[in-house]
């Protein structure tokens, strides 16, 4: 059963989003693809912030990629001066 993740980020204070974003599209994404991801959207919710909807073909991926993923996350900080401020993750129970 597919598996979600999303996530909300936060870029710091004088950053410009579109540097910011070049850098997430250039490397994050990329990342997440090659643990396993099928699919990574992300959403501009403001001048600052963005959600990060993340599609994994099941859990089992998920889980096997979590090491790897905190790494990820851990690095971003220094490289596009983004925060996460959330996660909410589960499997998708409905879908239209």
């Amino acid at each position: 059963m597919r598996y979600i993740t999303i996530t909300t980020w936060e870029i710091a204070d004088g950053v410009d989003y579109d540097v910011s974003l070049r850098s997430i599209e250039e490397k994050r994404l990329p990342a997440l693809k090659d643990l396993g991801a099928n699919r990574v959207t992300v959403i501009r919710t403001s001048d600052r912030t963005s959600a990060a909807i993340t599609e994994w073909p099941d859990k089992a991926t998920r889980d096997a990629a979590e090491a790897q993923i905190d790494q990820v996350r851990r690095s971003v900080h220094q490289h596009d001066m983004n925060r996460m401020t959330g996660e909410m993750k589960g499997q998708i129970v409905a879908d239209l």
